[in-house]
């Protein structure tokens, strides 16, 4: 399938430019020509209007088609209609963005427009949660539990959302406490053979103290086969869940002018990772992402132990002329995994000397508090100022140890076990730990300088000190041949101004232009001691003991327009990003050390469109494809000549998502609804040319179609559902990495689920 030749971005721009040029002939058509059209449509099809959406993007409350952004908001009743459960539910419907799952848990990858995320990195988005950033992309892949709205925010935010908004910003809103009580219970069944239960209750404690309470179980034996016989845990899935999701919020507002949100929650997460195939060195399929012919064959399946606590509190007080807002978060994750090692074989078939295991252990805590003043939002001048700081302290240690068939993986937490501790010698050990202090400064103003043009100016500067600490006992430094010593200190500072302009345009009530320029910035950060050493004995560039801080500067320009009486909303943009210090992904084998590498220099260019109708009262669709161009211009080193003009990692030539539902009052009170959505993402080369691991030409994955079906029946007080994603069970691998590494994608699973409202 080539959707994409010769010519592409002519034919590209041509399409975008048709796009806009139809849509702004609707909007200027004459009122008589106008009003025959409106009469007509009237009379042929009573069809009601799009709700109108209402997005936080800009922190503050604003139409979705007014905001100069490409923003894809999921509503309440999206989510629930579209079964969004998992990050990935959700990032994958939005054009040019996709979602890595692989490794673990605690391992996953964003990619917005180009921006892409590595192991160890920091995400390519700012991810904030009722206010709160996420500091720990280890926290991110969990359930999504009660959710109001998700807003997805592409392009740099930095000037707005602080560091990490290099390739956008993921606003996630769980829903409030109620005025009256209310609740709804779900229990449900999957192919697992697996089922959940939830349940969630909000309502009124007192006059001006209101509660919400929610919980979920979920329990499943997996789906993705494990042949091996020899599994010490005698289950034959290697991807087995059990997770328990709560939260507890509060709200107190005792007038109009002050409010208080505290909101408890927690994630109990027991799983399995590292279920790698590493296919046979020389062969054909070795270093192809296509292969999904071989199945997961481990002794040992591990664990994937993980533990979340959340809380955060946020101080609303309306003086009159502007808001001040006072928002604490604190969080902590600790999760320990184990598995087999390189090369994830059955005991006694590793294709190297001998069978080795693995133990990656992670602790982090976080503090941040963001201290906010925004003026009223009906001024013809609207401002926001404020200062947030962050204070972390991360702990990381790796090892492997030799394999033992029948006694399962020893976990390694702070320290390793004894070299001379019998069959489980430790072959290697590192750790680290890390403490960070950061803060942030912005200022925010957009002002009306007519009835139809509006500037914005936006600036954050962001300061991030890290301190790095080798906590490894000198024994396996020694053994490994790093350089140093225990407790050697290393630290640095990154810093950075984001600054934004946006200049947006209101045609008509129904059409909106827009041109921007933006920043952003991502923070650099520490390898393990004697990396440089080892990655440049091994033949690989750009990898040192530090990595640099990135920056993106991008130009944009879009539109927004709703048509036909506002039953269609189509939006575009065109888009342009020059990176600095992209991040690639290094496994050094002589030291078993997951490593981040620089890019000196990558251009992304590309282009977003979606739409969405209601085609009739029963009947809408939605639609969104995006393009993305990616090239490496700058790559200093020996392998210059071979990475210098190839793609990015992990960026998808294009993707594109479609949606169908149907509802249908079929009796008194009851209706049926189906839905059907389909994800296409385009060929994806994972790495660059990597001709130290005999990887001079990566090879892309195919581009993969993925369905989701969702039919069932629902009134006021119930609703019965049976589900099925990636419906036509397409074999697929989720990644690649330079060494073999390939992570199968889940099959086809499917469930039913009843909800009762109460």
């Amino acid at each position: 399938m080539m959707l994409f030749g010769p010519g592409t971005r002519t034919r590209v721009g041509k399409w975008l430019l048709c796009s806009s040029a139809l849509a702004g002939s609707l909007m200027y058509a004459t009122p008589a020509q106008a009003q025959e059209q409106n009469t007509s449509a009237a009379a042929a099809n009573e069809t009601a209007a799009l709700e109108t959406v209402t997005v936080s993007a800009r922190q503050r409350q604003e139409d979705i088609q007014k905001v100069p952004a490409q923003v894809t908001a999921f509503t309440a009743d999206t989510i629930a209609s579209k079964g969004i459960e998992t990050p990935s539910d959700f990032l994958n419907a939005v054009p040019n963005v996709t979602f890595v799952a692989t490794q673990n848990a605690g391992t996953s990858f964003i990619v917005i427009r180009g921006i892409s995320q590595a192991r160890n990195s920091e995400p390519s988005a700012a991810i904030v949660v009722d206010g709160v950033p996420m500091t720990q992309p280890a926290e991110f892949n969990q359930e999504l539990l009660d959710i109001q709205q998700i807003e997805v925010l592409k392009g740099p935010q930095g000037a707005l959302y602080g560091r990490n908004a290099i390739g956008g910003a993921i606003l996630i809103t769980t829903k409030q406490p109620t005025d009256t009580w209310e609740g709804h219970f779900t229990a449900g069944y999957e192919d697992g053979p697996g089922g959940k239960v939830q349940g969630v209750i909000s309502g009124p404690l007192t006059d001006t103290l209101k509660v919400r309470a929610a919980a979920s179980y979920f329990n499943t034996d997996g789906h993705l086969d494990n042949i091996d016989t020899t599994d010490h845990s005698a289950r034959s899935k290697a991807d087995p869940v059990k997770d328990l999701n709560a939260r507890v919020s509060f709200l107190f507002d005792p007038n109009d002018a002050f409010s208080a949100d505290l909101r408890l929650s927690t994630d109990q997460l027991l799983t399995r990772g590292l279920y790698y195939i590493v296919p046979p060195f020389g062969s054909p399929n070795f270093n192809n992402p296509n292969f999904t012919g071989q199945p997961i064959n481990l002794n040992n399946s591990g664990r994937d132990d993980r533990n979340i606590y959340d809380a955060a509190l946020k101080l609303n007080y309306d003086s009159g002329f502007g808001t001040f807002t006072s928002i604490t978060g604190y969080s902590t994750v600790r999760e320990i995994l184990t598995g087999d090692g390189y090369t994830f074989d059955a005991f006694g078939h590793s294709k190297i000397f001998f069978d080795f295991s693995q133990s990656q252990f992670l602790t982090a805590k976080t503090f941040s508090q963001e201290l906010r003043f925004t003026s009223p939002s009906d001024s013809r001048v609207r401002w926001i100022t404020g200062a947030e700081i962050f204070s972390t302290d991360r702990f990381i240690s790796t090892g492997n140890m030799y394999d033992i068939a029948d006694e399962g993986v020893q976990p390694i937490y702070r320290a390793p076990n004894s070299p001379a501790y019998g069959p489980h010698g430790q072959i290697s050990f590192l750790s680290d730990s890390q403490k960070q202090f950061a803060w942030a400064a912005y200022f925010d103003a957009s002002a009306n300088l007519t009835e139809a043009l509006e500037l914005s100016l936006n600036v954050r500067y962001d300061n991030d000190h890290r301190k790095n600490t080798t906590d490894t006992p000198q024994i396996f430094l020694t053994m490994a041949g790093i350089p140093g010593a225990t407790g050697d200190k290393r630290s640095h500072t990154w810093s950075a101004f984001q600054p934004q302009a946006i200049l947006r345009y209101q045609v008509t009530d129904d059409l909106n232009l827009y041109t921007s320029w933006s920043r952003g910035f991502r923070s650099g950060g520490f390898n393990q001691t004697g990396v440089a050493t080892a990655a440049a004995a091994a033949g690989f560039d750009n990898v040192s003991d530090m990595f640099n801080a990135e920056t993106a500067n991008t130009w944009e320009v879009g539109f927004k327009s709703s048509l036909f009486g506002d039953r269609l909303n189509l939006n575009g943009s065109l888009y342009t990003t020059q990176d600095h210090g992209d991040y690639y992904f290094v496994f050094l084998a002589s030291n078993s050390t997951q490593n981040l590498g620089n890019i000196q220099g990558t251009r992304f260019q590309g282009f977003d469109l979606d739409a969405t109708a209601r085609l009739t009262e029963d009947l809408s669709f939605n639609a969104g494809f995006g393009y993305t161009d990616s090239k490496i211009t700058k790559f200093p080193g020996a392998s210059s000549a071979l990475v210098v003009g190839s793609k990015a990692p992990l960026v998808s030539d294009y993707t594109a998502n479609f949606g169908l539902q149907y509802s249908y009052p079929i009796w008194d009170g009851v209706s049926a609804v189906i839905r059907l959505d389909d994800n296409v993402i385009g060929p994806t080369v994972f790495v660059i040319p990597v001709p130290a691991a005999g990887e001079p030409t990566p090879v892309a994955r195919d581009p993969l179609n993925l369905f989701d079906l969702r039919a069932g029946l629902q009134s006021e007080s119930w609703k019965f559902t049976f589900w099925s994603k990636n419906l036509f069970d397409k074999k697929y691998n989720t990644e690649y990495s330079t060494g073999g590494f390939i992570f199968k994608g889940e099959p086809r699973t499917w469930g039913i689920d009843l909800t009762k409202n109460f």
